[in-house]
């Protein structure tokens, strides 16, 4: 919208009232301060979700691929050609052999649950960047070595180098009844992968290794398969579905976390309309300073009138009146989100310290630290919601400024 030099400078002047129209003033304030605050939160709280969102996803992902083939009571037989024929499947990125079982640990009088994954070495190695203390590389078949997630290691009191026994109800059979396995394996690297259900149950093994000690001989439990594309992970197993029908059970990332990501966007979409009233209010706010403004200066419109000025033009002061005050807020808005979010670990903390409250559980969110992720459409949208809001709240007082009759308002002067 051009305005003309007129135009702007009577905008300009009602953006920034005399020392007489300080109440005017505050309004105006509290209209970019609320705008300031509805952005910020909205950003805020929507990069939170996403980060939540897309972090869970990540790590999830990451440690057990995008689908999981399971075979019919926990072992998949001839599982090297099984393996070969998913491989070959058109979308399938790669594909591996996998043990997971619930077994028992115990270290100085200490038993916690856990969960035994025998992995190849490949997978091994892929957790090299996740190790805290310790080394990967040390986790060979046959050496009674294993890798355990970091809260275990605090649960337990374990460090590297100390030896774990893991206890494996299911022993070998004898006259006495089915004594329980127990074997000793050395701790040659503590782990974090930032889930805390994760990081307080799983030990990793060579795949040899937890053969032996579940007793599994040559099969293995299932196959960990990773796709191109995770969103499309139902349309690339389908065949795979087809193909192992009657044999083994296909479970894809979204079936297998369904509730926790349904539950996510449901909360996604609530938080959203929610926080989208903290906008609306803003721009009550600027309509209600706009008529206040409106109101002391009829005199001024008048005169303005009077001395040639049109209804387009008083129309557009102060449509351009209302709609800086929702771009400033905005821009605050914008800015302040941003800074919320990268400082976001001291703030909880700060908060934490203050309140003496842990307000981000690990063992309640699932992920030991707070995630961010911005969807910069997501954020183009706040702002459109904002400037639009902004706008629509301008008309009214622009429409009731540009009808006033100078003459009623000036016979009475």
């Amino acid at each position: 919208m051009f305005l003309t030099p007129f135009e702007r400078m009577i905008a300009k002047r009602y953006l920034l009232p005399g020392k007489g129209e300080a109440f005017i003033a505050l309004v105006a304030g509290i209209s970019v301060g609320v705008v300031m605050l509805s952005v910020a939160m909205l950003v805020v709280v929507m990069s939170v979700m996403n980060g939540f969102r897309a972090e869970l996803l990540d790590k999830i992902v990451g440690l057990n691929g995008h689908a999981i083939v399971q075979a019919y009571g926990g072992r998949l037989d001839n599982w090297e050609d099984t393996l070969r024929r998913i491989k070959a499947s058109e979308g399938v990125v790669s594909a591996s052999p996998l043990i997971e079982q619930p077994l028992l640990t115990s270290f100085n009088g200490r038993v916690e649950g856990i969960l035994v994954r025998g992995n190849t070495q490949e997978d091994i190695d892929a957790l090299s960047d996740k190790v805290l203390q310790g080394d990967m590389a040390e986790l060979q078949t046959g050496a009674s070595k294993v890798a355990i997630g970091v809260r275990l290691a605090q649960n337990i009191g374990a460090g590297v180098g100390d030896t774990i026994t893991i206890i494996n109800p299911q022993g070998r059979s004898t006259p006495f009844g089915t004594v329980p396995r127990q074997i000793g394996y050395e701790v040659a690297a503590i782990f974090e992968v930032g889930i805390y259900d994760y990081d307080q149950a799983f030990v990793v093994m060579p795949m040899g290794d937890a053969q032996t000690l579940l007793l599994l001989g040559d099969t293995i439990g299932m196959i960990e398969v990773t796709t191109e594309d995770a969103d499309r992970v139902e349309e690339i197993m389908q065949p795979i579905k087809n193909d192992l029908e009657g044999q083994a059970v296909v479970s894809d990332w979204k079936t297998i976390n369904s509730t926790l990501f349904e539950a996510l966007q449901v909360e996604r979409v609530a938080m959203f309309f929610a926080l989208s009233f903290m906008v609306l209010v803003a721009a009550f706010n600027i309509l209600s300073s706009l008529v206040m403004l409106v109101r002391a200066k009829t005199r001024d419109i008048a005169i303005m009138r009077t001395m040639g000025a049109t209804r387009r033009s008083l129309l557009k002061i102060f449509v351009t009146t209302g709609s800086t005050v929702g771009i400033i807020g905005t821009a605050a808005g914008l800015a302040l989100g941003f800074i919320i979010l990268f400082f976001r670990e001291p703030i909880v903390q700060f908060i934490a310290w203050s309140t003496g409250q842990q307000i981000w559980n690990p063992e309640i969110r699932f992920l030991s630290t707070l995630p961010s992720r911005t969807d910069p459409w997501e954020v183009a949208g706040i702002v459109a919601l904002a400037l639009i809001l902004s706008f629509l709240a301008t008309l009214y007082p622009a429409f009731k400024a540009a009808s006033t009759d100078p003459v009623q308002v000036l016979r009475y002067e």
